[in-house]
């Protein structure tokens, strides 16, 4: 079994028309296309990125 905190995020909000910086952070998430649920690993990487796209994404899950 795997130790490793992971949570689901969901991008709610286009990216087109967004800065260069937080479309570079959703993609580094992981997510491509409108409503995509992705799985990522729970660090204080990935939390920095959510929070700098904060009003773009939802956390759907955290395990």
């Amino acid at each position: 079994m795997s130790d490793k905190k992971m949570m689901k995020v969901k991008l709610v909000r286009s990216k087109f028309g967004r800065v260069k910086g937080h479309i570079d952070c959703v993609h580094g998430l992981g997510l491509r296309r409108m409503h995509q649920v992705v799985e990522v690993e729970d660090t204080p990487a990935t939390r920095g990125m959510l929070n700098k796209v904060y009003y773009m994404v939802q956390v759907v899950e955290e395990a």
